[in-house]
């Protein structure tokens, strides 16, 4: 047997997570950018031991860092027989990840903002 080194949450990760959280990130997928910040490379596996995620939950994670192209992921062939394995890393790193949040939600408040005004304006009208 090949004995593989998981890594697991700190403390400090899963406060990290959680302020992720409550800037607007799901949960799960707060969790799985957390711990690619930390580890080269991950595969599915390993991110759903380290996080403490079900496979399903880790799958739908990653669509949605996909979709933000945070994340690149390749195959390798399997030790044995069956599927390859697919190994994640994040694509850009985690300061600029942390640079698109913030600009997301810059806009988010000019927005609100925005509606605001406008709705200070039927009023007073």
């Amino acid at each position: 047997m090949k004995s593989e080194k998981v890594l697991y949450f700190t403390e400090k990760e899963e406060e990290l997570a959680q302020l992720l959280v409550d800037i607007g990130l799901k949960r799960n997928v707060a969790k799985v950018l957390v711990y690619l910040a930390h580890t080269p490379e991950a595969t599915s596996r390993d991110i759903e031991r380290g996080t403490d995620l079900r496979q399903p939950e880790v799958s739908i994670a990653m669509r949605s860092l996909k979709e933000n192209v945070w994340i690149e992921s390749r195959e390798s062939k399997a030790e044995s027989k069956g599927r390859p394995v697919k190994i994640y890393c994040l694509a850009v790193p985690i300061e600029d990840i942390m640079d698109t949040i913030e600009e997301s939600k810059r806009k988010e408040v000019e927005n609100q903002l925005d509606l605001i005004d406008k709705a200070r304006k039927y009023i007073s009208a």
